[in-house]
């Protein structure tokens, strides 16, 4: 008999076993998947891999006629739930297979809760057994695996294993009754459209939802400013004035007649050197701020990305809430490593000179250290992996560089009697600026040398007409900082999250905007039934669900509390269902109406998009039968037409985008405006997170169709998609659940 240890995917399969092998390593192959057999220690053993999760969570029963509240679950092989996932049916027998020929069992899947339940439900349902020992890394060097397989423990690490089974039901439960529950109030309502919210999904949209009210509720408000714009010997110099903005015109208008056209000079110099410290290392929501900052990348494409750099040994596992990196890392050897890598040579040998320590940061994390590099050399990357390993090298190495030294000079100049300051910045001593190098980004204005005394020529004194702003909308990297503050999701999911948002059609743009049907979702549920979008509510149960790690609380009784609570809520949305479908049906109008909207048909009515008999999609004008002017459209695809015309015939934009591909824009009437793609907001073809999604749309029984007849002319077909679009950030395959 062997020992069997199961991988969370193949690239990680193989990795363990060439660590662990002491000798020549037999590759069987069964289905297209290809396992590992090899002694150590005179044991045979065999890595099998899993392909992320490969059972999930269903509801008991017929789940194809839609009724809520539902609370009777299962778990079932994904293949079985889900028709398309055919392809993690041949890894499932295959360890099914291997595990009849095996009297041990390890898990060696990601030391993180969805690792943990993946290998849980591959030893309880493929194994039959509940237990076995469990490796624990952050890396997939050779040392890392070699000392993860010795030191082992004994048992499964049961308090992930518990706290990722309740995260399952809860988020599981709570998508399937509050998006069946959405849904059928539209309907009752007398319009179909598969709508979702979920534990977490909902108050983040809800929390975007309130900064769009702030947003179109600010009334702005004037205000002035002075600016004095002089020579100081013989350089320029800016100056505004003391006081700041001048709520008053009247105020403003004195001020800059005393100081027009008059004389002034130095009054004071104070001049103040600081310490900048380095940055603290990364943890995964500030590397997914720092790459939106930098490259633009979407959270999702992030993480997608340095999971990838993850299988390749190149950097540390990126899922961690850690900003420490302690010192058994062997954080000298790292360096050295690195150092033999061209870019960082040097600065990894100014580093060696002296005995390196980090500048940590507060935040920890039980299971991993944080984001950093292994060492290792790349290979072969292509541009995302690359810049983004670069990124992650260089703020591992200015994490030990010294303070830099920054100086900050304050000039007050009088000018008859009126005050103007100018302020300059600069770098004295870059220290860890430069290992971190153009990712240092600090604002740097050098005034001319000057004393008090100096004389300063007026040049001009120039008012400034001003309004307050409203509150700045939020970013893909900002939301996550708010999610994590207000304790929505986890540093795994808040991304996940993010990309459902953005492919439900509840949000748009980088610069977050709420969609109309965002809105309408969020309108009904806070007039009728708040609960499903509580933020409180939903950070209590990540706190119970910490508590269950920590063997603080059973997850018997958090899911008992969570079945009561979802209870309720249901039962006040039963009794609010009419409401909350009327309230929804208001708002899908109106995005119906606006979504569908291409623009003015020449002869002055409405050119919008129509379906024909056969379900084809086409622009037709609302003017018909008297008006027939027809275009034609992709039949497959998502549309959306997009708030701005096309220069050559006036109409809108339609933005087409296809499932694994990047969206691209047309005129309905010249076809193709960008042969180019266009930028998506959130990467494309992402699944779903966990269990915050409803149910697959075919298990709900669609309304008959009421399509009249239509007999047009028949208009040109459009263009398929262009060819040769760029590649796509690689995308590892993420847990199923």
């Amino acid at each position: 008999m062997a020992t069997l240890i199961i991988a969370e995917k193949p690239s990680s399969s193989e990795k363990i076993a060439a660590a662990l092998a002491e000798g020549k390593i037999e590759k069987i192959a069964s289905q297209g998947v290809t396992s590992y057999r090899f002694t150590r220690g005179g044991k045979e053993m065999v890595v099998a891999p899993a392909v992320g999760h490969l059972f999930v969570l269903a509801q008991k029963g017929n789940s194809r006629k839609w009724t809520y509240p539902a609370f009777e679950t299962e778990w079932k092989p994904v293949f079985v739930q889900n028709r398309l996932n055919t392809w993690s049916k041949k890894y499932y027998q295959n360890l099914q297979r291997l595990a009849k020929e095996a009297d041990e069992f390890i898990s060696a899947c990601d030391y993180d809760i969805e690792g943990s339940v993946i290998a849980f439900n591959i030893i309880r349902f493929l194994c039959n057994t509940h237990d076995g020992r469990r490796m624990k890394f952050s890396t997939l060097t050779k040392d890392d695996l070699v000392r993860a397989y010795e030191t082992a423990s004994s048992h499964l690490d049961t308090g992930q294993i518990e706290a990722g089974l309740a995260r399952h039901e809860l988020d599981f439960l709570w998508g399937i009754n509050t998006s069946r529950a959405l849904t059928l109030a539209l309907r009752e309502a007398g319009a179909f459209k598969v709508l979702s919210t979920g534990r977490v999904q909902g108050p983040t949209l809800a929390m975007l939802e309130e900064r769009e009210k702030e947003i179109k509720a600010f009334v702005p408000t004037p205000f002035w400013e002075l600016q004095l714009q002089g020579t100081v010997r013989g350089e320029p110099i800016l100056a505004d004035h003391a006081h700041g903005a001048f709520e008053k015109r009247e105020e403003a208008d004195q001020s800059l007649n005393r100081s027009r056209g008059k004389p002034g000079s130095v009054q004071a110099v104070e001049r103040k050197e600081y310490e900048q410290r380095p940055p603290f290392p990364f943890d995964l929501t500030t590397l997914q701020r720092e790459a939106y900052k930098h490259f633009g990348s979407s959270p999702k494409q992030t993480l997608d990305v340095a999971q990838s750099l993850y299988e390749q040994a190149l950097i540390s596992y990126p899922r961690t809430s850690s900003q420490k990196l302690p010192v058994s890392l062997g954080l000298r050897s790292v360096i050295a490593n690195l150092g033999k890598q061209k870019p960082y040579a040097s600065l990894a040998a100014e580093l060696l000179k002296g005995e390196p320590v980090p500048n940590e940061g507060p935040k920890s994390d039980p299971a991993h250290p944080a984001i950093y590099p292994t060492g290792t050399s790349p290979k072969a990357l292509s541009l995302y992996e690359r810049r983004l390993y670069d990124l992650i090298a260089r703020r591992f190495l200015a994490v030990f560089a010294p303070p830099a030294t920054r100086e900050r000079v304050r000039a007050t100049i009088d000018v008859n009697g009126e005050a103007f300051v100018a302020e300059g910045f600069r770098t004295v001593s870059p220290g860890w600026m430069t290992f971190y190098g153009s990712y240092a980004t600090f604002k740097e204005l050098v005034l001319p040398a000057m004393q008090e005394g100096d004389a300063v020529a007026n040049d001009r004194v120039e008012m400034l007409d001003k309004q307050t702003q409203p509150p700045p909308r939020l970013t893909q990297a900002t939301v996550l900082k708010e999610m994590e503050k207000l304790g929505l999701g986890t540093k795994a999911t808040r991304a996940g999250i993010l990309e459902t948002l953005y492919d439900r059609g509840y949000i748009d743009e980088k610069s977050i905007v709420v969609s109309m049907l965002g809105e309408a979702v969020i309108t009904a549920l806070k007039k009728h039934c708040s609960d499903i979008i509580s933020v409180d509510l939903t950070r209590s149960f990540e706190e119970e669900m910490e508590a269950i790690r920590e063997g603080k609380k059973k997850r018997e009784a958090v899911i008992a509390e969570a079945r009561e609570t979802l209870e309720r809520i249901m039962a006040a949305f039963k009794k609010n269902e009419k409401k909350i479908g009327g309230t929804l049906l208001e708002g899908m109008r109106e995005v119906m109406r606006v979504e569908s909207t291409i623009g003015t048909c020449t002869c002055g009515q409405t050119l919008v998009v129509k379906r024909s008999r056969q379900g084809k999609r086409f622009v037709g004008c609302t003017g018909y039968p008297a008006c027939t002017q027809t275009f034609s459209l992709p039949h497959r695809g998502y549309l959306k037409p997009l708030p701005k015309t096309c220069p050559t015939c006036g109409l809108f934009i339609v933005m087409v985008k296809y499932a694994g591909r990047r969206p691209w824009e047309l005129c309905v009437r010249d076809g193709f405006v960008n042969k180019r793609p266009v930028a998506s907001p959130a990467s494309s073809g992402a699944a779903a997170t966990p269990g915050d999604s409803p149910p697959p749309a075919a298990a709900v029984p669609s309304p008959p169709a009421k399509v009249r007849p239509v007999r047009r002319k028949k208009a040109a077909a459009l263009p398929e998609p262009p060819a040769g679009e760029p590649p796509s950030p690689p995308r590892s395959r993420r847990k199923k659940s």
